[in-house]
Formats: C-alpha cells, structure tokens, sequence
C-alpha cells in the first residue's frame, strides 16, 4: 500500500478532522500486508493513529485507519450505544468493538450499517440510514438528522483537507509530516 493511497484515501483521518476512513488495496499476500501495516502504524503510532485490516479476500485487503481517542469518544454518544447494543456489540473498549466488527464483516456480503459509526458519522445519521428515514443530503455520508448546511460545510472541508494533503505529497511531505499531532486538537 502506498503512503499516497494512503493520504488519498485518509488524509481527514491524519488531520485530525475525521475519527476514520477506509480503503481498500491490493495485497498480493497476508504477509504483505502485515508488513505494509507494520510500516504504517511504526511511522504513525506517536501521531495517535493506527491503521488495521478489516478484511483481506482475493488479494485485496479493507483497512481501518483511525484515530483510537476520537473513536472512545465517538462510541459513548448514548445513539452509538444504542446502535451497537441493538447490533450485538459488546460493551467495553473501542477495539473490542473493531474486532466485532470484524466478525460482522465476514458475516455479511455488505457492510453493516452501523460501521459509519466508526468512520466518525453523527450517530444520528447513522441510525436515520438504518431506519431508511427520507435523506437530506449526501457527501462522505447520508443525512438524515443532522443540521445540512454544517454537514455540507464539514464534506467542503473534507474535501479541501484530501486535495491539500495530496499537493503537499506532491511537495515532498511524507505521511509523517501530514499526520497531525494528538496535542494539536481537542477530543471535546
């Protein structure tokens, strides 16, 4: 996996905008992988990020980059919970819930709805696409329940963050250099 699909595919994750992205890649081999994820997470363990494979099927893998502090938070919105409790999560820890999710994942032929929860979508959102609720807009996510006009201006954002991180690639910046320190943001 390169460091630019990488940033392509990640890049509101690494600055701190987004709790996770996904992305798919090619993988000619599990040991492969590893080794690429080992790569990764050793160039971006000290920013409080980690990348995980969430599937791996006819060499192409699903990675889970994400930010472990903001996704505790994101998962004890009382929706969250609700969402994951319905879905059969268990309580505790974040990664415990990843490895359920994983278990979904290999379960089912299509992603379960409740993963948006873990790329960091308002909860509510999240419950209104399970409930298939009349949808107000589309971007990174469907809304649902959300104010639009700040949904818009966050997708606005997003946006700018990929094509600005993918100019300062072209500079030269490596993943390291892109990926924003905990210290510079707040979880609140």
């Amino acid at each position: 996996m390169s460091e630019e699909t990488v940033i392509r595919c990640c890049a509101p994750t690494l600055a701190a905008i987004k709790t996770g992205s996904l992305f798919s890649c090619p993988a000619q081999s599990r040991e492969e992988l590893t080794e690429s994820l080992r790569l990764v997470n050793r160039c971006l363990i000290h920013k409080d990020v980690r990348a995980f494979p969430l599937r791996y099927q006819n060499g192409r893998a699903l990675i889970y980059l994400y930010r472990p502090q903001m996704l505790e938070r994101d998962l004890q919105n009382p929706v969250a919970e609700d969402i994951l409790r319905a879905a059969g999560y268990p309580e505790g820890k974040a990664i415990e819930k990843i490895a359920y999710l994983i278990h979904r994942l290999r379960e089912c032929d299509s992603f379960p709805h409740e993963i948006g929860l873990f790329l960091g979508y308002p909860a509510v959102d999240v419950k209104g696409f399970i409930e298939h609720k009349e949808c107000k807009c589309t971007g990174l996510w469907k809304v649902f329940e959300s104010d639009e006009a700040e949904a818009q201006r966050y997708f606005a954002r997003c946006r700018r963050c990929t094509e600005g991180y993918l100019r300062r690639k072209q500079e030269g910046w490596d993943l390291s250099r892109l990926t924003i320190q905990p210290r510079q943001f707040s979880y609140n």
